[in-house]
């Protein structure tokens, strides 16, 4: 009995992140103790002129499939409790240990040893180990004595920690991106924040619209609430935080404080009316257009932004375009295609290719206003690219991120939604449909041969004059049975 828990827990050691755990335990003390040269940076400078070197180039690639592909699907897989969700995590493990190291082992271009990226590096570090270890203990199922109380809580941090990851990953990549090329130094600080804040918070409002789109109308159902009282509170939360911080008080107020302040009003005003108007007289949840409405107008403002470069202010504009478009599609959404209802469809799984219109535009908005500050606008225009081409990559960025959250969405539906009987399909077409189960045209063709087979039947029979009618006692009865079936 004794050797065949010495053998089960031993197993359970063989499977576990631990080989990986023990490696990077090695590895981390000497990448942390290489130092890098800084002997060729310049005065005032954030970089040195080098090129970068192959080994950065596979740093950078290797951390990004690491840290933005790989574990965001062993959380997703982590969530839905499936098998893979250990391998995966211990294979993202194994390439972000190799890309730490490769960050450290680097020749060609320079950086300054206080950059953004290397002092974030230490505590998303130390956060992937934390993680490592609490699945480990996890994965040993220790559940007696006090480790049965020790556990709950281990759960709730290994879940906490593993779905807040993306999002320091997401931030590291900026940072990194940020310090690659020297930018957001000295005066360009702040608009480096509000263009990268900004742009992200488009970005994830088009994530958190899209889960809510295929795996969360049931839950918006059982809070309540409208899906724009959360929008709402969020826009007039965000709008008094403008309100306050976008002009720099005390000083003399200039054309984009002017902008940015009075954005900030509107924001909380709306938010307001949009709380107010996300219930009916009777108290239930209902659908309004002032969110999308504000995307619309604060589109129109930031297009309007003046510019000192031609391919700025065609970036600018294109942005603004942009989410004045993710505004108009997203008030014709709820008010024609949903007609202000929670969605298509009770059981909240079907939705309209037209609701991906809205969802998609956010995350192009906010690809286009990361890509638009200062110092990257000056980098595209000595590049020789013009403004078409660096938008189109900008948008192709856009839809590689909107396919990824698709895919992860798609993984959770498929292992945590019961398998469901397919639908029959007449004929095999689809199309219009009555009351979203049956086919108009087959409905129409059903009543056509419920009025043929009456004269078919019996041909001995005369038709009666109100055979053909359609309220007739046998097309109605079959009908109704063919709408019940």
């Amino acid at each position: 009995m004794m050797a065949g828990r010495w053998l089960d827990t031993n197993t359970k050691m063989a499977f576990s992140p631990l080989p990986t755990f023990l490696i990077a335990l090695a590895a981390l003390p000497m990448a942390s103790a290489h130092d890098h040269s800084s002997t060729h940076i310049e005065e005032g400078e954030a970089i040195s002129v080098d090129p970068i070197d192959t080994t950065l180039w596979v740093h950078i690639f290797v951390q990004m499939f690491a840290w933005g592909v790989i574990f965001p699907i062993g959380m997703v897989l982590g969530i839905v409790k499936s098998r893979w969700h250990v391998p995966v995590q211990v294979v993202g493990t194994a390439l972000a240990i190799l890309g730490y190291a490769l960050g450290h082992m680097h020749g060609g271009r320079e950086f300054r040893h206080n950059n953004v990226h290397s002092k974030f590096a230490s505590p998303i570090s130390l956060l992937l180990f934390v993680q490592i270890l609490m699945g480990i203990y996890l994965k040993l199922h220790l559940e007696k004595g006090i480790n049965g109380k020790i556990r709950r809580f281990v759960k709730i941090g290994h879940g906490i920690v593993g779905k807040a990851l993306p999002v320091l990953s997401w931030t590291q990549m900026l940072f990194g991106g940020i310090t690659a090329l020297g930018f957001c130094q000295g005066d360009h600080i702040g608009q480096c924040l509000a263009h990268f804040i900004m742009g992200s918070a488009f970005i994830a409002y088009g994530i958190l619209l899209t889960i809510l789109l295929l795996v969360g109308q049931l839950w918006l159902r059982r809070t309540g609430r409208s899906q724009e009282f959360f929008d709402s509170a969020v826009i007039a939360a965000w709008g008094m935080v403008n309100t306050f911080t976008e002009h720099r008080w005390g000083t003399a107020w200039v054309k984009n404080d002017w902008q940015h302040t009075t954005m900030g009003i509107i924001w909380w005003c709306a938010g307001l009316a949009g709380i107010w108007l996300s219930k009916d007289r009777d108290g239930r949840p209902q659908r309004n257009f002032i969110p999308g409405f504000v995307i619309l107008i604060t589109g129109w403002a930031m297009s309007a932004h003046p510019q000192d470069l031609m391919i700025s202010a065609e970036t600018h504009k294109m942005f603004g375009y942009t989410l004045m478009a993710a505004g108009v599609t997203r008030i014709i959404e709820i008010s024609f295609v949903l007609r202000d209802r929670p969605g298509i469809s009770e059981e909240g799984r079907e939705t309209s290719s037209f609701q991906y219109v809205p969802v998609f535009l956010l995350y192009a908005s906010g690809f286009l206003f990361m890509g638009a500050t200062e110092e990257q606008m000056s980098l595209v225009a000595s590049s020789g690219m013009d403004h078409v081409a660096y938008i189109l990559i900008l948008y192709s960025l856009a839809f590689l991120v909107f396919l990824f959250v698709n895919v992860l969405l798609g993984i959770y539906d498929r292992n945590s939604t019961p398998a469901l009987p397919n639908k029959e399909v007449a004929n095999g077409r689809l199309g219009p449909r009555i009351n979203g189960t049956v086919p108009v045209r087959d409905a129409q063709e059903f009543e056509l041969e419920g009025l043929m087979s009456d004269d078919e039947d019996d041909g001995a029979r005369r038709p009666r004059e109100d055979d053909g009618g359609l309220n007739s006692p046998s097309t109605v009865g079959k009908n109704s049975d063919g709408v019940a079936h």
